[in-house]
């Protein structure tokens, strides 16, 4: 893969790579309708060729500019039932594949930061990459017999994340239906978590932290960080062998071995958001590996959200069935949590509480049994279906779409993350409340 010896961090710069990505999407859409005219191919042939080309050319340009816009990809390959199947496919690979940064590059980060090039703080340092994604990549270091895993930021990261999120705002806005109106508390919170993210000291504190306060769980197992070798874009932490969460669930496993990384996986997250009431809100692949013995690596904790009570408290009552299905006790949770507002129409109120019961019943229908099959194909395509029927509904066109308090962005955007990760291993049988077991 070739490596990069420049980002684009002005604004023009970054600007006009995307207008350069716009232009491609408009002659891929001119083929589009030549195909349908002359017929050269179907329907679903020229809408699958125009979707692989766009999704090609949007992440050829985000790939180049790294930092918020990339991120912005890495969240929507996590939405699997909104984007087609190509657009999932080519965004996914900014969780872990994405051109590096040039050797003469990162050892001019070292000089900014520490004073001196890598080979001088380590005894040993890959000059290439093994890990690039959004924010920063990864080599791998050794020093006194020990190896290292040193992350880098990219340079002018932190410092675009505003103008990134300005030229991404209207596309999001019209993937999502959101309107203009009150829609400034979901890009504020979607910007002060870039803004953490790429916080590499704030990083370092949550990392041990919470690897400390989740260390007796069952089977996890966490890297050491080193606060001597790490500073505000750079973070060195031990060297994890294992299998990349994606790879080792394309193989051949046992049942056994899938059910128990299952369970470790929705044990580590309970755990976060009930007892800890703050959690990695960033679960995709990238971010674990499978060692050799089975156990699940956490190995990055760059997006924490933290859960206030005023908002963990109505959320998950409404995971109750019998909360669920007492409708004075329902609304009331929805106005508690943004989803209904007082001045709502009475068409809008009734359309979005008959939407969100639907929604929540089928979304927390594993919290009201004792164990759960994540393998189960009907329950994931329900969710689809649910997703693509009320998207198509004309009813909602003229009415405000911009429902939920702020918090649900990373909220709901962790449950879809773990929600995909466990049908990934097809994991059986998952005890639900099992993490209680571990409360000290």
């Amino acid at each position: 893969m070739k490596t990069l010896n420049k980002i684009p961090t002005g604004k023009l710069e970054r600007t006009g790579s995307l207008l350069k990505a716009g232009a491609k999407v408009g002659v891929n859409y001119i083929k589009y309708y030549g195909n349908k005219i002359t017929k050269d191919k179907n329907e679903d042939e020229a809408r699958k060729t125009l979707n692989e080309e766009n999704a090609s050319d949007i992440y050829d340009s985000l790939k180049e500019l790294k930092g918020s816009a990339l991120k912005v990809a890495q969240m929507l390959s996590m939405e699997k039932n909104i984007l087609s199947q190509a657009y999932v496919e080519k965004f996914s690979l900014s969780q872990f594949s994405v051109p590096p940064l040039s050797g003469a590059l990162v050892k001019k980060t070292f000089r900014k930061y520490f004073g001196k090039n890598p080979e001088d703080l380590f005894d040993d340092f890959t000059q290439e990459s093994v890990n690039a994604a959004s924010i920063g990549q990864v080599h791998k270091a050794k020093k006194d017999g020990k190896n290292f895993a040193v992350k880098i930021q990219y340079p002018g990261v932190r410092e675009s994340i505003s103008s990134d999120l300005k030229m991404v705002k209207p596309i999001a806005m019209k993937m999502f239906n959101i309107k203009k109106e009150g829609s400034d508390s979901y890009f504020q919170e979607v910007e002060n978590k870039l803004f953490e993210e790429t916080d590499y000291d704030l990083e370092l504190k949550r990392s041990r932290e919470i690897s400390e306060k989740c260390s007796h769980l069952p089977n996890l197992d966490f890297p050491k960080y080193y606060p001597e070798l790490s500073c505000e874009r750079i973070i060195t932490m031990d060297w994890m062998n294992g299998k990349h969460f994606s790879e080792f669930t394309k193989q051949s496993n046992s049942q056994e071995d899938l059910n128990k990384i299952g369970q470790t996986l929705w044990d580590f997250y309970m755990y976060q958001m009930h007892v800890l009431k703050q959690v990695h809100a960033d679960p995709h692949p990238g971010n674990f590996l499978i060692s050799d013995d089975k156990k699940l690596l956490v190995i990055d904790f760059g997006c924490i959200k933290e859960i206030p009570n005023d908002f963990y408290k109505p959320y998950f009552e409404l995971a109750k069935k019998e909360k669920l299905n007492n409708p004075d006790i329902f609304r009331e949770k929805l106005y508690q949590l943004e989803i209904l507002r007082h001045d709502d129409s009475q068409q809008e109120q009734i359309f979005f509480t008959k939407l969100f019961h639907e929604l929540l019943e089928l979304f927390t229908r594993p919290f009201n049994t004792e164990k759960f099959d994540f393998s189960d194909e009907t329950f994931f395509q329900e969710i689809a279906d649910l997703g693509q029927r009320y998207a198509k509904l004309s009813d909602m066109k003229g009415m405000n779409t911009n429902r939920g308090a702020a918090h649900f962005i990373y909220i709901n955007r962790t449950f879809f993350g773990l929600y995909n990760m466990m049908h990934d291993l097809k994991a059986k049988g998952i005890v639900i409340n099992q993490y209680k077991n571990f409360i000290q």
